[in-house]
């Protein structure tokens, strides 16, 4: 297991004193029609090393996903970035970086992407097979049948639909061939975005272990996911958002294990499991148009005060006013 963070933002977390990925304050904002803004994602800050597994896990909305867009350049026109999100020794910052150079030199052959909704990844009226043949001969230089079949296997899609097209595949099926196509390359960094949507538990441990794998021979993986069990199953760390913000970031056998999450959102998660104690947290996560003042769990929150006004800061690995109090 790699060492917990301290705060998020300083070196923990790294090999030999490299990172595959440093990202510091990132924020994402969108620009409304009628002038305001959403704050999606509020200065986020975390680094990943070599052959490290960070899960970014928190409930719908919490601003995961436009990260991973922010992070490959992918997010709408209304969109506004800043921060910094430095890849690899040459420290490319993916935040500052051209389109020109994110399509010619960094998604696919430095930063994969398993994507949310692979159906806006494929190309719909081409079969599975025919862009697994493009992409396995633009990244690898093979141009056989065998690396085809090959990269298919990986992501445990079956040799007989490949020559099926996007909307002859089921909701699982179509995952498994987006997960096929971010793994071809074996990019330095795969970002993998609800990966194990719409697949039965024996395909979810598959396809985690697989990417799992993928952190071999010093890679690293940011695994996007709502399933707390696939994150328990291959993470070093877990990194909890919430309205936008990290909320904390641990290492993993202490947040699924003793001595637990200390936020009490992290906490709340666990508990709403079955195999836990099967409770949800109260409440609703707030619109990330309408964010409240302070913290923006107080409202949900058994152990919120009028501290909880202010916005706590993440220190030691945690965002809480009332750490001491919410460990106990």
């Amino acid at each position: 297991m790699t060492p917990p963070t301290d705060s998020g933002s300083g070196p923990a977390g790294t090999v030999d004193g490299g990172t595959v990925l440093s990202v510091r304050d990132l924020s994402v904002r969108f620009r409304m029609r009628d002038g305001s803004y959403v704050r999606a994602v509020t200065e986020v800050s975390f680094d990943l090393a070599p052959g490290e597994c960070l899960a970014l896990v928190g409930e719908s909305g919490c601003g995961k996903s436009v990260l991973a867009s922010a992070l490959l350049g992918l997010l709408p026109g209304n969109a506004s970035v800043a921060g910094s999100a430095l890849l690899g020794d040459d420290g490319l910052d993916l935040l500052a970086a051209d389109e020109r150079v994110l399509a010619r030199e960094v998604r696919g052959r430095r930063a994969g992407l398993v994507p949310q909704s692979p159906a806006a990844h494929l190309t719909p009226v081409r079969t599975v097979r025919s862009q697994l043949t493009e992409t396995v001969r633009e990244l690898t230089g093979a141009a056989g049948p065998a690396g085809v079949r090959a990269a298919a296997a990986r992501a445990a899609f079956p040799e007989d639909h490949l020559n099926r097209h996007p909307h002859q595949l089921s909701g699982g099926l179509a995952q498994r061939a987006a997960t096929a196509l971010a793994l071809v390359g074996d990019a330095p960094l795969l970002l993998a975005d609800e990966p194990t949507t719409g697949l039965d538990r024996d395909l979810v441990e598959r396809t985690v272990d697989e990417l799992r794998r993928h952190t071999s021979d010093h890679r690293a993986l940011l695994l996007i996911t709502h399933d707390l069990a696939a994150a328990g199953r291959i993470a070093d760390r877990v990194a909890v958002m919430y309205a936008g913000r990290l909320v904390e970031i641990t290492d993993a056998a202490g947040f699924f294990g003793a001595p637990g999450p200390r936020h009490p959102y992290a906490r709340g998660l666990l508990n709403a499991l079955p195999e836990r104690d099967f409770t949800p947290i109260p409440g609703m996560p707030p619109e990330l148009g309408a964010l409240p003042p302070g913290c923006a769990f107080a409202a949900r929150c058994d152990r919120a005060s009028g501290a909880c006004a202010a916005v706590p800061a993440l220190v030691s690995g945690v965002a809480c006013h009332h750490v001491e109090v919410a460990h106990a």
